[in-house]
């Protein structure tokens, strides 16, 4: 001991014997470390910390891709399938404001070609997901009681309207009453619901899902029914909470209103998939509808050739009702602003139809269908089937005429007898124009209005069929700088190509908005809760 510690008290030439303790520690220290203990458990530690990190790090990659190749591959051609040249090499990049189209460099392709105008998307991928469940389908208790039901509108709102109540009615676990029919609406039209739809299938397609009976049963008919307008856009706990309890108080309810009763979205799948069998599946057209319009749809593909159906609303009531009056005279926008003066429930009087058309919410002019279609590639001869009433102004469809001479509408394609059953009956020719509009081989619209919405939504529950969705906010743009002279034909026609090669009706989520009003209707796009990816 003595001598350790006069080594180490020297000249304090402590160095040497601490470097040699030093290297005696990091002689043990390897062996130590993989031995059974402390050392061992952290290197493990780390070591699967760091081989999770990496697992993240690959997932997160491997999702990127996944997501890149499964663009469809349709969409993906036509977004880019255009002729690109150095005179046109622009872009327009497709916003809620504006349209960029300062010149920007791309790589110039090799020619290439739009597909087919007629090619419907691609959706390989997709089924209806509608059937009912052993547990949705009806018990044997005891009815809460009865609804009876005032449709309201046209056609489409009330069709609507009534698969909404089917679907209250299996909230609130009531019996419905067969619908009646609003005959007030602007066009008087006397018919009631047996008139347009074939009501036994009606009863017996949802008598799994619900009670439907022609009218109140002896011991209720007597009973005033209790009146109630629902809350627009409402959940399903206000019908199975506050609505159930005023039935099973008053045993009848009278709902006088029955559109947009129920929200587009958070609603159970059951629900959601009620919906789309009652509009799809259960409010089927009587056959006196159905088999004018198989003979309309049979003279329109005589020759073998594809048809439009356009939905061109350029009708006094939907123009009185918006306040557009594009290239119409001073008198008929006169007449127009009177009609809209008249109409107590139009709660706008004062309209700026100009600002309207800017914003892309007018319907399209005649003149401005005709210049549209021709951008996107339909040939002059293509057979155009108008969906729609009397066209507004003193020359009609004239500029559409002029260069699509083969316009037809059920008045030109049926015979006087064919038609005569539906003299006076708007809403029974709504309901072939309807049917025509869903077989058609392209469905144009010309204003998101209820027909457009019920029309693509049926068409897309029916396999996505092709659909073409105006960007009317951007198209006014671009066909106001062509009219001034600002662009050719050439450049108009390339930007409304590209502005439209993913504008037909192919699958896209339907999304919560951040107004209820204003998000996408449920029956304009019943995907996601009646359309399922494979």
């Amino acid at each position: 001991m003595a001598r350790r510690r006069v080594i180490e008290s020297v000249d304090g030439n402590v160095l040497p014997m601490r470097k040699a303790i030093l290297f005696r520690r990091k002689g043990r220290f390897w062996p130590d470390i993989f031995r059974p203990g402390r050392y061992m458990c952290i290197l493990m530690f780390w070591g699967l910390m760091t081989l999770l990190f990496m697992m993240l790090l690959a997932k997160f990659a491997l999702l990127n891709t996944l997501h890149d190749l499964k663009l469809d591959q349709s969409e993906f051609i036509t977004a880019r399938s255009v002729e690109i040249s150095i005179r046109t090499n622009k872009l327009i990049t497709e916003g809620d404001d504006i349209i960029i189209s300062e010149f920007k460099k791309i790589p110039l392709l090799p020619k290439l070609t739009l597909p087919d105008i007629w090619t419907k998307p691609n959706t390989d991928l997709y089924y209806k997901c509608v059937q009912r469940s052993s547990k949705d389908i009806i018990s044997g208790d005891p009815t809460n009681g009865y609804i009876l039901v005032h449709s309201n509108g046209g056609l489409n709102q009330m069709k609507t309207g009534i698969s909404d109540m089917v679907a209250i009615a299996k909230v609130m676990n009531a019996t419905l009453v067969l619908p009646s029919l609003d005959h007030n609406s602007f066009w008087t039209d006397p018919s009631d619901f047996k008139d347009i739809f074939d009501w036994k299938h009606f009863v017996e397609y949802l008598e799994e899902d619900i009670s439907v009976v022609d009218h109140l049963p002896p011991a209720y008919a007597s009973i005033k029914p209790h009146q109630r307008a629902p809350v627009s856009y409402s959940k399903a706990s206000y019908y199975s909470n506050q609505m159930s309890s005023l039935l099973k108080k008053h045993k009848v309810i009278n709902f006088t209103h029955t559109d947009s009763r129920l929200a587009n979205n958070g609603l159970p799948n059951p629900i959601q998939r009620l919906r789309c069998r009652a509009m799809y599946e259960a409010l089927k057209f009587t056959d006196e509808i159905l088999e004018l319009a198989d003979k309309l749809i049979t003279r329109l593909r005589d020759d073998d050739k594809p048809f439009i159906a356009l939905h061109l609303r350029y009708e006094k009531d939907m123009l009185a009702f918006t306040g557009c009056s594009h290239n119409l005279s001073k008198a008929e926008d006169e007449e127009l602003r009177q009609l809209r003066r008249s109409v107590r429930h139009w709660k706008e009087k004062h309209i700026d139809g100009e600002e309207r058309r800017r914003q892309g919410v007018c319907p399209m002019t005649p003149r401005e269908v005709a210049v549209f279609l021709e951008a996107i590639g339909f040939p002059s001869d293509t057979k155009i089937y108008i969906v729609a009433g009397n066209i507004y102004g003193q020359d009609g469809v004239k500029a559409l005429q002029d260069k699509y001479p083969n316009i037809y509408t059920h008045s030109n394609l049926a015979t006087e007898d064919e038609l005569s059953p539906f003299n006076n009956r708007q809403n029974k020719l709504a309901a072939v124009d309807y049917t025509v509009a869903l077989e058609s081989d392209v469905f144009v619209f010309t204003y998101d209005g209820n027909m457009a919405k019920a029309v693509q939504g049926h068409r897309k529950y029916e396999g996505f069929r092709k659909t073409i969705i105006p960007d009317k906010k951007n198209f006014v743009k671009l066909i106001d700088r062509m009219d001034k002279g600002l662009i050719s034909w050439e450049e108009f026609s390339m930007k409304v190509k590209i502005l439209h090669a993913n504008r037909t009706g192919g699958a896209v989520l339907r999304k919560p908005g951040k107004v209820v009003k204003s998000e996408e209707s449920f029956y304009a796009n019943p995907y996601p809760g009646c359309i399922c990816e494979k």
